[in-house]
């Protein structure tokens, strides 16, 4: 089973874990992170070290943050970047969230990727090109 760990800025990790298990169910080997206002990068390197800590260490780990280039992700790079075992998915979303929850216990880190990723993209939608486009298929 691939560790997970969300970090988003604020308390939308936290919130974010409880929502999706409200749909899926307590996940196991799963830690949430919140960088709060004011806090340091390098003081965000240390609550990820902790967390890593926490979790089943012989699996693969998988950080989820809300953005490319924020401090959450910046901060998980700087212990994924020399280690193989580890990666980062940005751009976190409920839909994400599910798909990773279904598909970590037969995947390794790497397929667990490519399922974040295209689940996140997937999942934005607009009523109007989606519906459009269902009543052309129709016709």
């Amino acid at each position: 089973m691939v560790n997970l760990i969300i970090c988003t800025h604020g308390k939308f990790s936290e919130e974010l874990v409880k929502a999706s298990e409200m749909i899926s169910g307590k996940q196991e080997n799963l830690k949430y992170v919140t960088f709060e206002l004011g806090e340091s990068t390098d003081g965000l390197v240390e609550k990820y070290k902790k967390a890593i800590k926490e979790l089943d260490n012989k699996d693969e780990t998988l950080f989820i943050v809300d953005l490319f280039g924020g401090s959450p992700y910046n901060a998980a790079s700087r212990i994924v970047a020399d280690n193989e075992r580890l990666d980062i998915v940005a751009g976190v979303n409920l839909p994400m969230m599910l798909e990773i929850y279904m598909s970590r216990n037969e995947l390794c880190l790497s397929e667990l990727v490519d399922v974040a990723i295209h689940a996140g993209r997937d999942s934005v939608k607009s009523f109007k090109t989606n519906f459009d486009n269902n009543v052309e298929e129709e016709l």
